[in-house]
């Protein structure tokens, strides 16, 4: 079995990465607020630390672990021991961790301890390539569990973290102004005209676009919004916490959730508070998206609170 290991690849990956924000930042300055890149900087430094010891963990332990534990099952009822290493298997793992990437981020965005760890992402009122490294620090600890099936299945755990890398480093290339639609490859492949929507506070575009690299999961689970004429982009969150603080990014939505479940009246409450969508409120007097986008108006003289 190859020798692996994420932190060593993500070395060689990162000086491309920055200097393609660096010939960014120079081609549009404007694009650029340096107290929010500082920010972003600050989240990806943090994520960075976190994840040093956890992808690590993650592919080495939790994805080998159940490879080799689900190993005899795999050989008595499914007849092989491995998917292997064949190109075919190298397509089905990207294809595979596109699909877990998908859901993982729709439901990042619909629920809401899982919007807390994901909204850092979302804080900026930019769009450029110092966005994409505005990662939670908190995704780490759940993200894993979405791919865990695939090293139960076959896929070498190797192969799982590759297939992370690869849809990771195409994703930070979809945070730029400066490539469009790619034409006709756009309409199979995510691309930054796309995504520019998914990053959009604008009620039209909430929740939508939620896909990796292919584009079909969102247009399969009813989830897909192209750009609307006339509609532009307006980037961030509807409830910011006016921070350039990294801390305060990672954390002002676990403390909205802290202070709403002080008052929760009953367990259903307790519960949706934490794992309903963001905005719900027993009273309407904060709405999620879904009610937003259907015209609702929250019962009190507040602003609705909703992912973005």
């Amino acid at each position: 079995m190859p020798e692996f290991n994420v932190g060593d690849n993500m070395i060689y990956i990162f000086p491309i990465l920055l200097l393609f924000m660096v010939v960014e930042y120079f081609m549009a300055k404007q694009d650029y607020e340096l107290k929010d890149s500082l920010a972003g900087f600050g989240i990806a430094l943090g994520a960075a630390f976190i994840s040093f010891f956890t992808k690590a963990f993650t592919v080495a332990v939790i994805f080998q672990g159940l490879f080799e534990l689900f190993e005899p099952l795999r050989v008595e009822y499914l007849g092989y021991d491995t998917i292997g290493w064949a190109w075919w298997a190298w397509v089905l793992a990207i294809v595979a961790d596109d699909f877990n990437f998908y859901w993982h981020h729709r439901l990042s965005h619909t629920v809401r301890l899982l919007w807390a760890a994901h909204v850092p992402h979302h804080s900026s009122k930019n769009y450029n390539f110092a966005v994409s490294i505005r990662n939670g620090w908190f995704i780490t600890f759940y993200k894993p569990i979405f791919w865990i099936w695939m090293a139960c299945v076959g896929f070498e755990p190797i192969m799982i973290g590759s297939a992370l890398i690869i849809n990771a480093t195409y994703q930070y290339f979809l945070h730029t102004k400066h490539i469009g639609s790619l034409g006709f490859i756009g309409k199979i492949f995510n691309n930054p005209h796309v995504h520019a929507v998914h990053h959009s506070s604008n009620v039209e575009y909430l929740d939508k676009n939620h896909g990796g690299i292919l584009l079909i999961w969102d247009h399969i689970f009813g989830t897909w919004q192209n750009t609307i004429k006339g509609v532009e982009p307006q980037y961030g969150i509807l409830k910011s916490p006016d921070t350039y603080n990294p801390i305060r990014l990672n954390t002002h939505i676990f403390e909205d959730i802290f202070h709403d479940l002080k008052k929760a009246k009953n367990v259903k409450e307790v519960f949706m508070y934490i794992f309903g969508p963001p905005g719900w409120s027993p009273d309407n007097s904060t709405l999620t998206v879904k009610q937003i986008q259907a015209g609702e108006s929250p019962n009190e003289d507040e602003s609705a609170t909703a992912a973005a």
